[in-house]
Parts: structure tokens; sequence; C-alpha cells
């Protein structure tokens, strides 16, 4: 099993490197400036160590879970850090088998670490767009990335509504990585759930590039315009606009 503690540290110190001029827009979270992504990864943080370091097992959101800061602030590079470093005791200190609620389809302390580095992937990811800075994913990070989103989208119940009012139960869409080896056929179920499965496949929609951009193209951070589209572009827009975690 991958240890992703190391990978949380590193993403935080380039998510704190970023944080300079907080009043910088950020489009791709539309109304949010760097401040409110920094103080939204921040309050992640201390949610899942709340959850972690309490044993929590019934349902509890981030914004139910003290920031540490004054009503109406913003968090900033340091307290950023700061929240990362005590969840990263936390993940140090807690038994991966621990059963503790989760919103995905495993309800164990497992779940958390892999959600929260890919958490900070594609907020840093965010913060540099806004910056002019094209991201870099590595490629294994990436594949692993789709994948992580892929199993617990149908989990994500705000997802799954707006999926059920599409009207595309059946269709399927395919991605194939062109720099690693990488090919995904995701399916549309009914009531807003998802099935996938990896390896060549035909799909009413595919799309093609780098796996980097694949995996921002599923968090709606590119635009199938950077990308090579086959089949049909209005069903793949449709489906990615609402399947955006």
């Amino acid at each position: 099993m991958t240890d992703y503690r190391a990978q949380i540290q590193s993403e935080t110190e380039r998510l704190a490197s970023l944080a300079g001029d907080l009043s910088v827009p950020v489009p791709t979270c539309p109304g949010w400036t760097l401040a409110e992504l920094v103080t939204h990864v921040g309050q992640l943080h201390r949610w899942a160590t709340h959850v972690l370091r309490d044993q929590v097992r019934e349902r509890i959101w981030s914004r139910q879970v003290p920031s540490g800061l004054a009503e109406g602030a913003s968090g900033d590079a340091a307290w950023l850090t700061a929240g990362a470093a005590e969840l990263l005791r936390t993940l140090e200190s807690t038994d991966p088998a621990t059963e503790v609620w989760s919103w995905g389809p495993e309800q164990r302390a497992s779940w958390w670490p892999r959600r929260m580095f890919f958490e900070l992937v594609v907020h840093r990811a965010d913060a540099e767009l806004a910056l002019g800075i094209d991201p870099e994913i590595p490629a294994g990070t990436a594949v692993d990335g789709v994948e992580e989103l892929l199993h617990n989208l149908s989990y994500a119940a705000w997802v799954t509504r707006r999926l059920a009012g599409t009207g595309l139960e059946g269709a399927t869409i395919h991605l194939h990585a062109d720099d690693v080896d990488g090919e995904w056929t995701i399916t549309q179920g009914p009531a807003g759930k998802i099935e996938w499965a990896r390896g060549h496949a035909k799909g009413d929609a595919a799309v093609q590039g780098p796996v980097r951009d694949l995996l921002l193209l599923l968090y709606g951070r590119r635009s199938p315009d950077a990308l090579t589209v086959y089949g049909d572009r209005e069903l793949l827009e449709r489906w990615l606009s609402a399947a955006a975690l």
C-alpha cells in the first residue's frame, strides 16, 4: 500500500510556496481567491485530523470542525502548514484499519491519506493555474489520481445527484493516456452511479492525451479542447460538467 504521508508533506509545501498574494483570483474555482483556496485545503486537513483522532463514525462535514481562525478570517501559508503537520502526526499514530467515517466506499482510516493527497494535488494545480504556471503532475501520480477519483465518484452524493439528471444512463466514455500505459472506460449507470474498468474499449466518446491532462479534465480543470476528442463531444461535455468533483 502506498504511504501518502511524504507526498502530503511535499504537496503542502508546494501549495504554501504559492500562497503569497492571497488576493489572486482562482479561475478554476469561480468566486475564490487564493485565500479561499488555502482556507479550504487547510480546513480539509483539520477535518481529516478530527475524524481520525476522535475515531468519528457518523457523517461529519469539514465546516463542522473548528478551523482555529477568527470568524471571517482566511488561512495563510503558516496556518496551512500547521494543519498539515497535525494531520501527518495523526496519520502516523493511527492504525489504517481503524473504523472511521468517510464519504467514500471504505469506512476505515486508510481511506483518508489518499483522498487528502489528491485534494492537495488538484488544489495546488488550481493555484498554479491562477498564477499562470502550467501544473506538473508525475504520470504515476496522475494514473493513481484518475483511479482514486473513479473509485470514489459513485459515493459522492452531490455528484451522483447531478449525474442522475443528465439522462446519460448507459453512456460510455473512454480515457486513453498517450504518455503512459493507462486506459479506462466509464459507464454511466442508474441513479447517477458509475462503473469503470481499466483497458482498451470503445466508448460513445473518447478522450486521448497526457494522463496529467486526463486527471485535470475529470476534475473540471482542463477543457476538452486541450485533448483529442473522438465521438460524441456533447455527451462528453455534459458528463464532465455533472461529474466534476
